[in-house]
């Protein structure tokens, strides 16, 4: 089969077509026809070798993958050679990933399209790591409570799209950071009841007018390094934080002085270390149950990528202008 591969560590220009060998399914496990994929910044970091959690090299990168079951393993009753499936299913060590005509998973991993979800399914690929992000962070570890104010940071941004649903579906009142009025009527389409433009207000500014300077109770930094010290500025004494991003350096008096309680998410953990594996169809059933019911959908970046120029997608990516999640069809 085709896949798009990494021989070496470096720039988007690492990706090279090679032709390799098909998978075959083993116990527990189906292989995917691959339909198509979405990028995420974990990608970008395994290529470039700040994060060493890759497949051996040459590696096939990407976990997100939407496509249609073409073989079944031994001891899989949940699926059947036919279905359209989509989730978070590889691209890390020991287990290639989409970037390739085929893809082997274990089912644990993968969710049905069912006809009541009116996604189409290539479109599926955009939500499966950045809704687990951030379910995992607001539900799993802060366990978000209806009437709840809660702050998520870069509310157009992958992560930060997925947790403005969540948040609502789940009966939060949502405060969202944004950088432009454009980005601003994107996080209100998406549920954000109050937009913070960051650049223009401080922190104790959007304190004072939404929270009446006590902070917000729950906060969901998707950004990291030194937004990181303004979420913690943000929350409020006893509150909750979350952040995806935490490889950097921090003086955290301020999180000790406020007794904050910080919760690391890492999406990836399942994968490389085989840990909470059987809590995914759990989690994958809430994706699928706010799909079936219309509260939930993918902002897609303006830019969709074929899977041969990956390399462009990663360029997009680290550019800082994508909104929402880059498409990758293949």
């Amino acid at each position: 089969m085709k896949a798009m591969v990494i021989e070496k560590f470096g720039g988007p220009e690492v990706f090279v077509e090679r032709e390799v060998e098909t998978p075959e399914p083993a116990a527990g496990q189906v292989r995917i026809k691959v339909v198509a994929s979405s990028v995420n910044p974990i990608e970008t970091k395994i290529r470039s070798g700040l994060v060493k959690a890759g497949p051996d090299m040459p590696a096939i990168l990407n976990g997100d993958v939407a496509g249609i079951v073409d073989k079944v393993g031994p001891g899989v009753t949940a699926f059947n050679e036919g279905d359209e499936v989509f989730g978070c299913a590889g691209g890390t060590k020991g287990w290639p990933g989409a970037l390739a005509d085929f893809m082997v998973a274990d089912a644990r991993l993968l969710a049905k399209r069912t006809p009541s979800m009116a996604l189409p399914l290539a479109e599926c690929a955009a939500l499966p790591l950045v809704f687990l992000t951030a379910w995992a962070a607001l539900v799993e570890r802060a366990d978000i409570q209806a009437g709840e104010h809660v702050l998520i940071h870069a509310g157009t941004g992958g992560v930060g799209h997925a947790a403005i649903q969540i948040a609502k579906h789940l009966g939060a009142r949502v405060a969202t950071t944004v950088s432009t009025p454009e980005k601003a009527e994107l996080a209100g389409k998406l549920g954000a009841d109050d937009i913070i433009f960051y650049r223009d207000e401080s922190v104790d500014a959007y304190k004072q007018r939404l929270t009446d300077g006590r902070g917000f109770s729950l906060v969901f930094d998707t950004v990291g390094k030194e937004n990181l010290d303004r979420a913690i500025e943000a929350t409020a004494i006893s509150g909750r934080l979350c952040s995806i991003n935490t490889r950097s350096t921090h003086d955290l008096g301020l999180m000790h002085a406020k007794g904050l309680t910080l919760h690391v998410i890492f999406r990836s953990i399942p994968l490389l270390h085989g840990i909470g594996m059987d809590d995914q169809p759990r989690l994958l059933a809430a994706m699928s149950e706010m799909l079936e019911q219309g509260a939930l959908r993918p902002l897609l970046d303006e830019k969709r990528f074929s899977f041969a120029h990956v390399a462009d997608a990663h360029r997009r990516l680290e550019s800082g202008l994508t909104v929402g999640k880059i498409l990758l069809q293949r």
